[in-house]
């Protein structure tokens, strides 16, 4: 097994399984719309676990009835084009294989709730106060998203100043 397979099959299996066992757990545990609080002495009033269902996209980013639909081709879509970008990823650039296993990870878990019913994506984390605004509820595949773009935007952003760094050594050496 190669060093990118590994990378893909280390980071997707445990986090959709991650995703799924605390979905599930959620569900089980928490009445809808009522948070349980946890974690007090980390989160002051505590961390609130509120059950509620996303039809939408992030931020509840939602086209009306044709929500499910939408997003579940739209999560088709955006899984093609990280299969692409994984394929030509360098084995080296471990950050961009990271962050597009987690980028997946995230898509794959929310794209089960899309396929296996209406009700929409289970979301639970939160609503989390910032002291300067509420942020929304999510769940884990939500934040392997998060943490996926982040890592990418950093790959990119490195790429871009490693390809300037080149190019001006380069045109430093034929100026010589």
């Amino acid at each position: 097994m190669n060093r990118k397979t590994a990378v893909l099959w280390t980071i997707l299996p445990a986090l959709v399984g991650l995703d799924i066992a605390t979905k599930s757990w959620a569900q089980r545990a928490l009445l809808h719309g009522r948070p349980l609080f946890l974690l007090e002495d980390w989160f002051g009033d505590g961390l609130p676990l509120t059950l509620t269902y996303n039809t939408g996209a992030a931020f509840s980013i939602g086209v009306g009835d044709a929500s499910r639909w939408f997003f579940l081709v739209v999560s088709i879509f955006a899984l093609a084009l990280i299969a692409w970008m994984y394929a030509e990823t360098k084995q080296s650039d471990t950050v961009r294989l990271i962050a597009l296993a987690l980028v997946a990870s995230g898509a794959v878990g929310n794209l089960i709730d899309r396929v296996r019913w209406d009700r929409g994506v289970v979301d639970f984390i939160g609503p989390v106060d910032l002291g300067f605004m509420r942020w929304p509820i999510f769940n884990a595949a939500d934040s392997a998203v998060t943490v996926g773009a982040i890592l990418l935007v950093i790959s990119l952003y490195l790429e871009d100043r490693a390809l300037k760094r080149s190019s001006a050594e380069t045109l430093a050496g034929e100026e010589a």
